[in-house]
């Protein structure tokens, strides 16, 4: 399957970029041009977006809590760790990009410092599902960028051959990631833009990500076997996160979560004891 990957790698073009440059520029001019730069202006040229998109799912608060937690990259990653085992390459492209979102994540709420809408607008008005996220930046969606983050490096790793399959496939992965990203309006911790522009940020740090990875070899070590007991003590590590927020949450996806990073700790056992 990494040879697979690597030939996916191989097309990629520079081109990819264009696009989502040309989106952000659009939604920055489009702002610009409505005086809509300044914080104030930012909240109040989508607050009515934002109200009517956050009480249209308020009948579905357990399955927006569960689907919004795939912004969080340890339980995301956690349905991947059996890639560790069987396609490293990917792993390399998710770690490089990984850190390419956390930095443009850590960098632009810096940045911009706009306040969340928990923190903006009376809590009473809107439907707040799980914490309320008040004291951190809102924009853009971290959640978002880790979503997109890593399903860009997945789009592009197992990107069909077929110019319609390869269509059929971006839709498909696109639309997932645009479920899961605005689950954050659902639960009211985000703004549209916020989300929209964090998915946006997201592909380009999967694109990044990818783009390295394909020039460099960064992470050799991922293929060594040797290395698998450090795997394993993260892989238990994490577990005993999950289980730990089982305990707090009880929520659907950390069981999903916590039943895949079972399977890649068995898995990790096994091969090296085969080594």
């Amino acid at each position: 399957m990494n040879k697979i990957i690597l030939t996916n790698y191989s097309r990629l073009r520079l081109l990819l970029f264009f696009l989502p440059i040309v989106l952000l520029i659009i939604i920055a001019c489009g702002l610009y041009s409505v005086d809509c730069l300044s914080t104030n202006g930012y909240i109040a040229v989508q607050k009515d977006t934002f109200l009517f998109m956050n009480s249209s799912v308020r009948n579905y608060p357990h399955i927006l809590f569960n689907l919004t937690q795939f912004g969080d990259a340890m339980i995301f990653l956690s349905f991947l760790s059996i890639f560790v085992i069987y396609t490293p390459k990917i792993w390399e492209s998710l770690i490089t990009a990984s850190i390419f979102s956390l930095i443009f994540t850590v960098i632009m709420k810096e940045f911009f410092a706009i306040p969340r809408p928990a923190a903006a607008l009376s809590s009473n008005t809107f439907n707040i599902i799980g914490e309320r996220l008040a004291g951190s930046n809102s924009f853009p969606s971290g959640h978002s960028i880790t979503v997109f983050t890593i399903l860009t490096v997945l789009m592009f790793a197992f990107m069909p051959y077929k110019i319609k399959h390869k269509v059929a496939f971006f839709v498909f992965v696109t639309l997932l990631g645009l479920l899961f990203a605005f689950t954050r309006v659902g639960v009211g911790a985000h703004y549209p833009l916020d989300v929209i522009v964090g998915c946006i940020i997201g592909y380009i740090c999967g694109l990044l990500g990818t783009f390295v990875t394909k020039k460099y070899q960064l992470w050799n070590w991922i293929y060594n076997k040797k290395y698998y007991p450090i795997f394993i003590v993260l892989m238990i590590i994490a577990c005993i996160i999950v289980i730990n927020r089982i305990r707090i949450e009880n929520l659907f996806i950390y069981y999903m979560a916590l039943i895949s990073l079972f399977i890649t700790l068995y898995k990790s056992y096994a091969t090296y004891l085969k080594k």
